[in-house]
């Protein structure tokens, strides 16, 4: 099934460009968000109705999350990268370590509890679609179940990840990035905020505008969060437009690829692995843009993102069109 259009040669109009000095691999990245342990089941056909039956095709436990899928991607880029978040659990230990260390991410930061299990989920994928089943909110039920930030990490980074989930301890992450001058990027998050109004990127997703501000119209919230924001701001909205742009500029529209999709899953989260790596290059607003968007495109190509990355040879061909 071809759910994504096109971005033509020409279609992006480059926005201002961004002062980070190309870095083509090797980079220090520095990831601070969600770490989970996933099992995934990819359905035969569509999603079963109420009372009936659905047959799996494939399966796999596999570590994921927002910030655990971000470092597979941009550690497959040739990039040196650590990761913090939630505590590892009594469940969750031995398969996320194992799965990480072998392709040399750093999760020596990461805390071990012996008195919690850790967060896991429950995926069923069918296309382009995904429903999930987690119990997060046990999370936020008494205190922090996740790693302080490291600042010496951070200080060390030439690029931080962030994602909002986690409290003070999240804009901590922020507020250390600002304080040694280091970039980071992060997601779905108030435009009031510290972390939206100081990223180098922000990425907004249609799932948290839908959720945050229903029947609020799009171009709208754009310009608000542009207003707030001192560095590039990303609507994505899946297989429609992307609006992106910065300060009180209209924003510039944009079409994803066209791609035969595999799966969706996890496929923002490699979008937000393009825009750090856009950034790491160097590229101008639109070349960010679009290189985030064909990462996303052939993430949507392969099963599961742990297993396939995008590499950035799949992901030149696609943005050159011979995929």
């Amino acid at each position: 099934m071809i759910i994504m259009s096109e971005i033509r040669s020409g279609e992006f109009i480059s926005a201002q460009s961004t002062p980070m000095q190309g870095k083509g691999a090797g980079a220090s990245v520095y990831l601070y968000g969600m770490v989970v342990q996933s099992t995934i089941h990819r359905l035969v056909g569509e999603f079963p109705e109420l009372d009936t039956y659905g047959e799996f095709d494939k399966s796999h436990y596999l570590p994921g999350g927002e910030a655990g899928n971000s470092a597979v991607v941009l550690r497959n880029f040739g990039h040196k990268v650590r990761l913090d978040g939630p505590f590892l659990g009594r469940r969750t230990k031995e398969p996320v370590l194992g799965f990480y260390t072998p392709l040399g991410i750093d999760c020596t930061g990461m805390e071990y509890r012996e008195d919690f299990e850790g967060v896991e989920d429950l995926v069923i994928v069918s296309g382009s679609k995904r429903t999930v089943f987690g119990s997060y909110q046990h999370l936020y039920a008494g205190p922090p179940f996740w790693t302080p930030p490291s600042e010496d990490a951070i200080a060390r980074a030439d690029i931080v990840g962030l994602d909002p989930f986690f409290c003070k301890e999240s804009e901590e992450v922020a507020r250390l990035c600002v304080k040694h001058s280091v970039p980071y990027v992060t997601i779905d998050c108030a435009p009031e905020s510290f972390m939206a109004q100081n990223a180098a990127a922000l990425v907004i997703s249609n799932e948290y505008l839908k959720r945050e501000y229903p029947g609020r119209d799009a171009t709208e919230l754009f310009l608000y969060y542009a207003q707030m924001a001192r560095g590039l701001v990303i609507f994505t909205c899946g297989t429609r437009r992307i609006l992106f742009g910065r300060n009180n500029d209209s924003p510039i529209c944009a079409e994803p690829f066209r791609v035969q999709v595999v799966s969706t899953l996890g496929a923002g989260d490699c979008f937000r692995a393009g825009v750090m790596q856009g950034l790491l290059q160097g590229l101008d607003d639109g070349g960010i843009v679009r290189y985030a968007a064909a990462t996303a495109a052939v993430a949507c190509t392969g099963f599961p993102i742990g297993l396939f990355p995008p590499s950035q040879s799949s992901i030149d061909r696609l943005i050159y069109g011979h995929l």
